[in-house]
């Protein structure tokens, strides 16, 4: 409840013409992967039908995985990358970020698998040795494994409770948001330089010898 900015509430939904356009899922303390799949892949798919994106950024914010000097959540690396794997299935132009977390070894560990995700591209789960290799001890392995011993504070009456009030917000959305489209303006490389103010504009009049030394 206190996690900054102190905002993600499940009826933080917009205001006035944005109302609606805003989806927070609020979950507690100790989510591991199994609980976290568990919502984040149906209102994914619910956002992914009512919102019809037609190009994708995901924030791959590290601070939900174990062990994170700030964050609460317990999930693993592979989890956390199964969600960027979700998300690139629906096959549409997408952004890939960074973001927070505060374990940098860990923080190093995701954002390098899921960068193997991206590429579709298999990783040993042994690292390689490299000048920051002592920072990876003692497993020296890809992959952060949960916390077996954090309780799970999202049952799963809760995640049912949040995923249908999300649902509820969605419903209110009539057909998919989106802008209106203008004309494209005219060619900004074939158009006519403007003289700039601070250029002095030359005379094709005769110059004198000495204007064309320093």
């Amino acid at each position: 409840d206190y996690f900054f900015p102190g905002t993600g509430d499940v009826k933080d939904v917009g205001v006035k013409s944005g109302k609606y356009y805003s989806v927070n899922v609020p979950l507690r303390d100790g989510i591991n992967d199994e609980s976290y799949s568990r919502i984040f892949a149906p209102v994914m798919q619910k956002v992914m039908e009512v919102y019809q994106p037609s190009a994708l950024v995901v924030q791959c914010g590290a601070d939900s995985l174990s062990g994170d000097r700030l964050g609460c959540f317990n999930l693993s690396a592979r989890g956390h990358a199964d969600c960027v794997k979700f998300m690139l299935a629906y096959n549409l132009p997408t952004l890939v970020l960074g973001g927070g977390g505060y374990t940098v070894r860990n923080v190093a560990r995701c954002w390098t698998l899921e960068t193997a995700v991206v590429l579709n591209e298999e990783l040993s789960d042994e690292l390689p040795y490299n000048d920051y290799y002592g920072y990876y001890g003692p497993d020296f392995s890809l992959h952060v494994t949960p916390n077996l011993t954090m309780e799970n504070l999202n049952t799963r009456q809760y995640l049912e409770s949040v995923k249908q009030q999300v649902f509820e917000h969605l419903k209110m959305l009539q057909g998919a948001p989106g802008i209106q489209m203008d004309q494209v303006p005219y060619d900004v490389e074939t158009a006519s330089p403007e003289e700039s103010a601070d250029v002095r504009p030359t005379s094709e009049g005769s110059q004198h010898q000495a204007e064309l030394y320093d």
